[in-house]
């Protein structure tokens, strides 16, 4: 999917913003783990953008995701549940599961269609199971935004109020996706990282930790090598 030319105003907004793994960490350096009670279990959303324009590395991109489901599985604690949009309409979300395998399983049969972005909904989807339990954070992965930004914003605040982090992960260098993703993660108190082919191992340890800080918090990331540390290294000081 093309996007639109920026505008100056929105040439300003990205002005020096840094896309580097430390600014993405930095991002998460005071949150403090996810609260549950009890022996409940951490909850993760994970969004996927399923149009036409990714079908390119759509392939590989599985694969990578589907190592965060089995790092999800390896962790215990954590129950995930896929959403992906794709075509005109179609937005759609499994049931929830720690059933590391049967989430592959289930993202392999997804093949991209054209159409537009749906990102709103993943959003407000999130907000309706936020409202039915806690979830600790929101992954979303995509190239594009076609909606307004204002609508966006608007979901992600209702996600703040529900202490609900989303971090948002851009495929390619579309500024206008950029610009949005950068502010529903700045909203919620998440964070933005950009990715290609060529980062992709980068990319795959963010997606482990993440899955880790979700499942337990601090303790889990203990176990998630030079990813965990470093989110460790960043988050201990504001704790």
């Amino acid at each position: 999917m093309a996007g639109r030319d920026l505008t100056d105003t929105e040439k300003r907004a990205l002005k020096g913003r840094d896309s580097d793994v430390a600014s993405f960490l930095e991002k998460v350096r005071q949150m403090p783990a996810p609260a549950r009670a009890g022996s409940a279990r951490g909850r993760l959303v994970f969004a996927l953008d399923a149009t036409m324009s990714r079908q390119p590395t759509w392939d590989h991109a599985i694969a990578l995701q589907g190592d965060m489901f089995t790092e999800a599985g390896k962790l215990g604690g954590l129950d995930v549940q896929l959403v992906y949009f794709r075509g005109l309409s179609e937005c759609r979300a499994s049931r929830w599961t720690s059933d590391a395998e049967g989430l592959k399983g289930f993202m392999t049969q997804i093949a991209c269609r054209g159409g537009h972005t749906q990102i709103r909904k993943v959003l407000a989807h999130a907000v309706r199971e936020a409202e039915k339990g806690p979830v600790s954070a929101v992954v979303y992965i995509g190239d594009a935004m076609e909606e307004p930004i204002d609508t966006l914003c608007a979901r992600a605040g209702e996600l703040a109020l529900r202490n609900v982090r989303t971090f948002m992960f851009q495929e390619g260098r579309d500024p206008v996706a950029e610009n949005a993703f950068r502010e529903v993660a700045r909203i919620t108190g998440g964070g933005y990282e950009r990715f290609d082919l060529s980062s992709a191992a980068r990319l795959r340890e963010l997606l482990k930790a993440v899955a880790a800080y979700a499942a337990g918090g601090l303790k889990a990331l203990e176990s998630q090598g030079d990813a965990g540390r470093l989110l460790l290294r960043q988050i201990r000081p504001g704790r």
